[in-house]
């Protein structure tokens, strides 16, 4: 896909996660609707990366350590996945630093975890309106 299709992606993304939500149902690890969503996202030609593993740096270009995404999907969006009953701040504020620190501008937050499936769609507060 194309970077101006990325909310495109998104929908592929949010279709399949709610598939795997339906079929796997609750109590499963993160692990498990991680590969789930990669897997299904692969077959449907889409390149995924789990576990991308990015670096953060300072200001002055210095690396401060490293952070690594569930998901890296087609080279433009970060997917968080979570497995709780509610999502958190923390988990919104994960997600942002991960955006901020990566310079990619879109990310999903998937929870499995709850009766209710829940997305929530992400872009880097450094992209500007």
């Amino acid at each position: 896909m194309e970077k101006s299709d990325v909310f495109k992606l998104c929908d592929v993304v949010r279709q399949t996660a709610y598939e795997i939500h339906v079929f796997l149902g609750l109590g499963h690890v993160e692990k498990v609707y991680e590969n789930a969503l990669a897997h299904r996202l692969r077959k449907k030609g889409i390149e995924v990366f789990q576990q991308h593993q990015s670096k953060v740096f300072d200001e002055d270009g210095e690396l401060l350590g490293l952070f690594y995404a569930d998901l890296f999907v087609d080279n433009q969006l970060i997917v968080e996945i979570k497995a709780v009953n509610h999502v958190l701040e923390e988990h919104v504020a994960q997600i942002l630093g991960y955006l901020c620190s990566s310079n990619i501008d879109h990310g999903l937050l998937v929870n499995f975890g709850s009766q209710k499936f829940q997305i929530q769609k992400f872009i880097s507060p450094k992209v500007k309106k």
